[in-house]
């Protein structure tokens, strides 16, 4: 069996299909290049995708892994989360190797990013579907004559069965910004974080893998280049003040974000940096 890749809508928006030789699945957005859904092989989804998502080519589609560039969140002058979540990028190439697809997708720099930013820029976000994992690579090239900073995210929304049962390892005794305690600085003593309560916190120096455990079907989480983690939960209140996502559906999510925010990515003339996220299934 071969592995099918298909261009198609959802929505009306243009989102590339594709179902690995192994089983595997995952829909692409053009919009915002990002991922919506990636399901292994023989298991369930773990993306979150609203089912209140806005299609309108012109918001944030409210799920999946959004990139977040040159801004993460309100850090900065910026629209929060930065230009390139919201234009449509290209697919430049996909291809198939030894059962796995991968695809590459870009955007650039436009009359419209410089108008707000004025720095010249080239994105590349190159998807890796496997059997039981999925790769995505952030690679940002300065394409201007001018040095930049920015600061990024791979603001992936993750799916879980019941997030208050839910148990993410591998954050013990790094330190994090509490974003829901006015910025204090904390480290975390907790041998799993557990979730109860509204939370958006930024750990940072994050070096080793993590692993969220939800309800028995474990998921590594690892990541190279991005120095920080944002774990990141509505809670109840700030879930019911989105109008696109049900307002019970903070049970059904946890973000879990591969960062760079605490000290931001310089990139001089024609340097580039990459950062990636890799989701590998059944992992301990």
């Amino acid at each position: 069996m071969k592995s099918t890749i298909s261009t198609e809508t959802l929505h009306g928006q243009p989102v590339i299909q594709v179902r690995t030789a192994e089983g595997a699945e995952a829909t692409v957005s053009l919009f915002g290049g990002q991922v919506l859904h990636w399901q292994p092989a023989g298991g369930r989804p773990w993306l979150y995708l609203s089912d209140q998502a806005v299609f309108d080519a012109r918001g944030a589609i409210r799920g999946g892994t959004p990139v977040c560039f040159p801004q993460f969140a309100a850090h900065g002058p910026l629209p929060r989360h930065g230009l390139v979540r919201t234009r449509l990028w290209r697919l430049i190439h996909q291809r198939e190797v030894d059962g796995q697809v991968m695809l590459t997708l870009g955007i650039d720099s436009d009359d419209t990013s410089l108008s707000v930013w004025p720095y010249l820029f080239s994105l590349e976000l190159t998807v890796n579907i496997g059997g039981n994992r999925l790769d995505m690579e952030l690679e940002v090239t300065n394409t201007g004559a001018d040095a930049l900073e920015f600061t990024a995210a791979l603001h992936t929304y993750l799916r879980v069965s019941e997030v208050e049962l839910a148990e993410l390892h591998g954050l013990k005794g790094l330190h994090y910004t509490d974003h829901c305690d006015g910025g204090a600085r904390k480290t975390d003593p907790m041998p799993m974080l557990q979730i109860d309560d509204p939370i958006d916190r930024i750990y940072h120096d994050v070096r080793r893998p993590m692993v969220l455990d939800d309800g028995g079907r474990a998921l590594q989480i690892d990541q190279e280049n991005f120095t920080d983690v944002v774990v990141w939960n509505p809670w109840e209140a700030g879930a019911a003040a989105l109008a696109d996502m049900p307002d019970k559906d903070f049970r059904r999510m946890l973000c879990v974000e591969a960062a760079a925010v605490k000290t931001p990515i310089a990139l001089n003339a024609d340097a580039q940096w990459w950062g990636r996220q890799s989701l590998l299934v059944g992992a301990n």
